[in-house]
């Protein structure tokens, strides 16, 4: 499959993925999510892979998430809909949690919204000093459901609420303290922090690091149902007026007015 969206290299048994749109912050578009399930599936065919690196091109961004003004401006035209959209993001998701092998998330910049749901989904996650989390979903009329079952397991009922409710970035120190992200280097450490990340996996039993995978996500693999339940409900949900104020003020440049919808 040729790439548009991203760029894929296999080497001395590391695969990189790096999301090429610096343009727009890494934001992913529909296209996007298509070429990472092929690039994800086309490394587990691989069985000289033994880890594989998830990053963002330049050095603004890893993911800014959607980007709105392709993703929600295409919805409904095309065959496109959010239902078919949300679909491939879980299969996005489930491709990248089901590889046999590691997946670092290496972040260098920001990782927002549906941006840090994907970090999330990785193994293990690098970022650089000046990096920044966090979520916008209902800042925007969105809904960040992909995040909202895992993000828990990692900093804890009270902090996910605080950082989905509120929708403020956090820096990578902070997310290191909260357990969200493994490592924060300098960014001038931060290539050589990846490599020897990714060599110590080499040297590692592949076997051994497959059967740990498996064990380790078997308690959030169980949450698969909460995500398919959520994602029919984001769908409606997407059809409403409330929703369409969020993109409208974002395309506009203006501040939504969500305190119209409560009576």
């Amino acid at each position: 499959m040729d790439f548009e969206d991203i760029i894929l290299k296999k080497e001395d048994g590391i695969a990189r993925v790096t999301i090429n749109r610096p343009e727009v912050h890494n934001a992913f578009r529909e296209g996007t999510i298509d070429e990472l399930i092929a690039a994800f599936k086309e490394i587990s065919r691989d069985g000289s892979i033994g880890v594989a690196v998830l990053r963002g091109a330049g050095d603004k961004a890893f993911c800014a998430g959607g980007d709105m003004s392709l993703v929600l401006g295409t919805m409904g035209k095309e065959g496109s809909s959010m239902e078919v959209f949300n679909a491939k993001l879980i299969e996005l998701m489930t491709v990248i949690r089901n590889l046999t092998i590691p997946v670092i998330a290496a972040i260098n910049g920001y990782a927002i919204g549906g941006g840090n749901e994907l970090q999330l989904w990785c193994d293990l996650a690098i970022a650089t000093e000046k990096s920044k989390l966090g979520q916008t979903g209902p800042m925007v009329g969105g809904m960040p459901y992909l995040a909202t079952n895992l993000l828990p397991r990692l900093v804890g009922d009270r902090k996910t609420k605080e950082i989905v409710f509120l929708c403020r970035q956090f820096t990578a120190k902070e997310a290191e303290e909260l357990g969200w992200i493994n490592k924060v280097v300098p960014e001038e450490k931060f290539e050589e922090e990846i490599d020897e990340w990714c060599n110590r996996i080499l040297d590692m039993s592949p076997t051994s690091l497959k059967i740990a995978k498996v064990s380790i996500n078997f308690g959030s693999d169980l949450l698969y149902p909460s995500l398919t339940h959520a994602a029919h409900m984001v769908a409606d949900y997407f059809k409403s007026e409330e929703q369409k104020e969020g993109p409208a003020a974002f395309l506009e440049k203006r501040k939504p007015n969500f305190r119209k919808f409560r009576k």
